[in-house]
């Protein structure tokens, strides 16, 4: 049993549009740079200098690994990890101020 890994829809044209793909046990980092191998380009997008980038969110099994040993998080198998690239949007304080 492998690890499941949700791409999402932006990152899925490196996948050949796959939205899941099988990763390898270890940890988080080693998961995204393994992906690079087979779909190159995504590591890049995912991580930065062995860091997962801020805008992007990844959970394990449901849980924010920044609340767990963030890119050090043991994944094993059968788990399944979410790529979730952070929104941005809502109004900005002025456009607010004169909204109110």
């Amino acid at each position: 049993m492998a690890v499941k890994v949700r791409i999402p829809t932006p990152l899925q044209r490196l996948t050949q549009g796959k939205e899941e793909v099988e990763g390898k046990v270890g940890t988080i980092i080693e998961l995204v740079l393994a992906l690079d191998k087979d779909y190159p380009g995504i590591a890049e997008r995912i991580s930065e200098n062995g860091k997962i980038r801020r805008f992007v969110n990844i959970y394990l099994n449901e849980e924010d690994i920044r609340f767990l040993s963030a890119e050090a998080t043991p994944v094993k198998d059968g788990d399944e990890v979410s790529i979730v690239p952070a929104i941005a949007g809502g109004a900005g304080r002025r456009q607010h101020e004169e909204a109110g």
